[in-house]
């Protein structure tokens, strides 16, 4: 018969699952400070020379860091998603930024219908909140503020659809969008978008997630995404013209 006498798991071996699965759910981030020793240990519930076993295993597995004087971190585990040249090549090529917003239009339609079906309450809790402090940023006028829980609230449908490898890989992508790879959102506003239009795209996003509603939430981003698609479009052609504007006075003042 397959049967084996079941073994008692070391308690090290107990705190590795957990703070592996918090990192794998997204729950703890990368950079993310761990509490203290004596903190953490209180909260496992667990011995300090198991804690530091469970730890020490754990950095091994570059999962964790530990920084002198400072503290244990959560390790940066997306850093290797792209390298630098491969994102300084994207960076210069505008074939790239259509790409990546194609990208996202097909899986964070996907990851909404997912949510409108998957989230718990309190996902749908954590969207709505999120949505608010945008309408308040939006209100104050903060470019800086409203430009990060953009990513914020989309990351957070993306968390609300509880597919662990789409959560890592897009984190990953708004990662180098916070960083303006592929574009700043205060260049959508120089053109006929607003801040009252791209809030109020956000609003029927959240308004069909928290209706439950999956095709409404999946259509939802998809029009926000490919108004914003339209507006870079139209950002790019208007370099061109005045490019070609510039040259074109330049050439009549040396007549």
């Amino acid at each position: 018969m397959p049967f084996r006498k079941v073994q008692a798991e070391k308690l090290s071996t107990s705190v590795i699952r957990q703070i592996e699965s918090l990192i794998l759910r997204g729950i703890l981030r990368p950079g993310e400070r761990l509490p203290s020793e004596r903190d953490l240990a209180e909260r496992l519930g667990v011995s300090r020379p198991s804690l530091r076993e469970a730890l020490a295993a754990l950095e091994e597995r570059d999962l964790l860091k530990t920084k002198a004087s400072s503290g244990v971190y959560v390790a940066d585990v997306l850093g290797s998603a792209f390298s630098e040249p491969l994102i300084a090549l994207f960076s210069s090529h505008d074939e790239a930024l259509f790409d990546y917003l194609s990208f996202r239009r097909d899986l964070e339609a996907l990851a909404a219908e997912n949510a409108a079906r998957m989230a718990s309450e309190t996902d749908l809790k954590l969207i709505d909140m999120v949505f608010r402090k945008m309408e308040r940023a939006s209100e104050l006028r903060n470019p800086k503020e409203e430009a990060a829980l953009d990513a914020e609230f989309h990351l957070t449908i993306i968390e609300a659809s509880h597919n662990v490898i789409m959560l890592h890989m897009m984190r990953s992508m708004f990662d180098m969008l916070r960083k303006g790879v592929f574009y700043n959102r205060q260049v959508m506003f120089k053109q006929r978008t607003t801040r009252a239009s791209l809030l109020d795209q956000h609003r029927a996003i959240n308004d069909a997630l928290q209706a439950r509603d999956p095709l409404q939430a999946r259509q939802a981003v998809e029009a926000h995404l490919n108004y914003v698609e339209s507006a870079m479009r139209d950002q790019k052609r208007i370099e061109h013209n005045e490019i070609n504007a510039r040259l074109r006075f330049d050439h009549e003042q040396h007549r």
